[in-house]
């Protein structure tokens, strides 16, 4: 049976210094050698998560920013993506009314860009900002500047007294993810096209590639979806207890390259 191998990567391929180690990096790319359809599925953009898996050959396309995209892992080529309409301008006037500026993810003149407005930021939007260096970066001076382009992501940071509202009124219309971030703790709110899901994406990806059965690795509640809809689910032993419960087995932890040790045992 032909089998589809998918994995987390914060905190479940990368380990606590957010990298892939010399291991599971050749482990993973020797397997595929061999013919292993192995790919990883992520919140975050191409080029981030090429950065911290530098060295690691995957031939599978790639799952980043929670599904929105599929790209190739070599050229970061988007394969598929999926935006907004315009009534996401709905969505950003409630985040603008609670005085949060976040981080608005959009293809502006064809391209890839992550416009923010530093000086309006807060201290963790702005950290999230400055840590980063590439290519889609887009200072703006304005919210209507904000708001340009076709905008597939949007990324809020703040208290949960902010952010929990905007989560409950909204859920049911987009994808929404409202966790701690696993690094720093603070409160994350993430909101994508209705349909955008990394079990979504996997589901197409299993399909174009004419897989009979899919097999996942996660450890956090996002990884949930995913692994609802997978054949077999694994938890790392760093996972979160709901994702245990919810998982075929616990394997080692992220930090003891859990992820790579399973695959070279049965793959």
């Amino acid at each position: 049976m032909k089998t589809l191998y998918v994995s987390d990567l914060d905190g479940t391929l990368l380990g606590s210094d957010q990298r892939m180690s010399d291991f599971s990096i050749r482990t993973i790319n020797e397997l595929s050698e061999s013919g292993m359809l192995f790919t990883y599925a992520t919140a975050r953009s191409w080029y981030t998560a090429h950065k911290v898996t530098e060295g690691l050959e995957v031939r599978v396309p790639l799952i980043v920013y929670n599904g929105i995209f599929t790209c190739d892992n070599s050229t970061g080529r988007i394969m598929s993506c999926h935006t907004f309409g315009e009534d996401v301008q709905a969505v950003l006037d409630d985040i603008f009314a609670t005085g949060n500026i976040p981080v608005v993810y959009a293809m502006v003149d064809g391209r890839e860009r992550s416009s923010y407005i530093l000086d309006r930021s807060n201290a963790p939007t702005r950290n999230l900002i400055l840590s980063r260096s590439d290519v889609r970066l887009r200072s703006v001076e304005t919210i209507e500047q904000l708001r340009a382009g076709e905008i597939f992501y949007i990324t809020c940071i703040d208290s949960a007294d902010v952010l929990l509202p905007i989560y409950e009124k909204w859920r049911d219309t987009y994808y929404c993810v409202y966790q701690k971030d696993i690094y720093d703790g603070s409160q994350w709110l993430e909101i994508m096209p209705a349909g955008c899901s990394k079990a979504n994406a996997i589901g197409e990806l299993k399909q174009r590639l004419g897989c009979d059965r899919v097999v996942v690795f996660g450890d956090g509640v996002n990884d949930l979806p995913m692994f609802m809809a997978a054949d077999e689910a694994y938890a790392v032993a760093n996972a979160v207890p709901k994702l245990k419960a919810a998982a075929t087995g616990v394997i080692g932890g992220n930090n003891e390259d859990g992820v790579a040790r399973w695959l070279l045992k049965h793959c």
